[in-house]
């Protein structure tokens, strides 16, 4: 709920997500990318409401259930999330390792020397020395606290792990040790993993799958190889594409004209047709279906229908 009304800001949107699969959702600001992370580990803004729709996590629902149960059973045990900023947010009075061992007494009722112990395991996973433990926020720097934030997701040996904006405000070397760190978990604990970025680059690094959204809705949804690599087929993708900046070849980086949609009052059909190249009549008075290209490649197009 806004000041103008109500908004759906995640709109039909339906996926699956395999053991050991990475999954990129990109788009732009205001495309629904991060309040779709913050429902599935239920951490929406008090405003906000699941309306309709499922979610299911080794075939335990978790959308209906009370948020009590969702926390005792499944919040950093199967599903957890690195939230966008969270390295900005450490508690700067207290040691790092404490606030990584945190959940395991709280949440999951370990004596301290154990979390403790878990704790400086973790923090050795994501490539810290064990004596990190004892270090305050200010003695690290930006790529150390983010490594940090995530081994707190980690620590309770979740199934899943949804990442928002993992590397914004890391310059670009930092930016690769974490992606690197990201792609060695993945390999080495099993995890799946969903990547929410704007940086289509970094997608592409690190997804075997990319889900691209437009005004809370999925644009395309399929292999980062046939997306990104063999060409994107909806219109969106391909002026997401164009508008990068290139260190080789010729011409300036397109553009996409106009602005995201209001959800409040959506535009009818389809909800990119105003920003479209190639709109025509139908667009504009039917919202067309996520067309299949193939069995793993969607996408939500009317060019690309019967």
């Amino acid at each position: 709920m806004t000041e103008k009304g109500y908004v759906r800001a995640v709109d039909e949107v339906s996926f699956n997500l395999s053991k050991g699969e990475s999954l990129a959702i990109v788009g732009e600001s205001g495309s629904g990318k991060s309040t779709l992370g913050m429902t599935l580990i239920r951490a929406l803004p008090k405003n906000a409401s699941i309306v309709s729709g499922r979610a299911y996590i080794f075939g335990d629902e978790i959308l209906s259930i009370s948020l009590q149960d969702f926390r005792r059973k499944f919040s950093w045990r199967l599903i957890s999330m690195v939230f966008q900023g969270a390295m900005n947010s450490l508690n700067p009075v207290l040691k790092v390792g404490d606030q990584v061992a945190e959940p395991l007494i709280y949440s999951g009722g370990l004596p301290k020397e154990e979390a403790r112990r878990r704790a400086t395991e973790t923090i050795e996973t994501v490539g810290l020395p064990r004596e990190f433990y004892n270090r305050y926020p200010h003695e690290l720097s930006g790529g150390m606290k983010q490594r940090i934030v995530i081994a707190m997701a980690l620590v309770m040996n979740p199934q899943i792990l949804i990442l928002d904006e993992p590397t914004s405000a890391l310059d670009v070397t930092i930016q690769a040790q974490i992606i690197n760190l990201i792609k060695d978990l993945i390999d080495k604990l099993g995890l799946s993993v969903i990547f929410i970025t704007h940086d289509l680059a970094l997608a592409s690094d690190i997804a075997d799958r990319i889900m691209v959204m437009y005004g809370g809705q999925i644009m395309e949804l399929g292999s980062t190889d046939r997306v990104l690599g063999e060409g994107p087929k909806h219109p969106y993708t391909e002026k997401l594409l164009s508008s990068i900046p290139r260190l080789r070849g010729e011409g300036m980086p397109d553009f996409i004209p106009g602005r995201p949609p209001d959800l409040s009052s959506p535009p009818p059909g389809c909800r990119f047709h105003p920003r479209c190249p190639y709109v025509f009549d139908r667009c504009m008075k039917e919202e067309p279906p996520l067309f299949n290209i193939n069995s793993t490649h969607l996408v939500k197009c009317w060019l690309r229908g019967d």
